[in-house]
């Protein structure tokens, strides 16, 4: 995040643990905006699919309870999305592009 912060603006940063897409993302969010999250936009890790075929696991669930495989959500500029990448990829750590914000009602949308 240090890396990030001298890189780029950083507007807003969640930590996706409990409460995962739902209820963590909108907290970061100004009043009248949501979360367009791209599904297919990062790796999903095989055993999410195993969990969620055998356990008869909702898709909402899986990323409220799991969260997919993401563990932070940083929120920047578009302009500046290929800048803060850079800056994570330079330490050796994976960083996506995995939605983006939107004018509407407060909340998380996967598409």
């Amino acid at each position: 995040i240090k890396a990030m912060k001298e890189a780029v603006k950083i507007k807003a940063i969640s930590h996706i643990t409990g409460g995962g897409f739902f209820e963590n993302i909108p907290r970061m969010l100004p009043e009248g905006t949501y979360a367009e999250i791209k599904l297919g936009s990062w790796p999903v890790l095989p055993i999410f699919n195993v969990m969620q075929n055998l356990g008869d696991i909702e898709r909402d669930v899986m990323y409220n309870t799991f969260n997919m495989g993401v563990g932070m959500i940083c929120a920047v500029a578009a302009e500046d999305a290929d800048a803060a990448i850079k800056a994570i990829e330079a330490l050796g750590e994976s960083a996506y592009v995995i939605g983006e914000v939107k004018t509407g009602n407060q909340g998380v949308e996967l598409c």
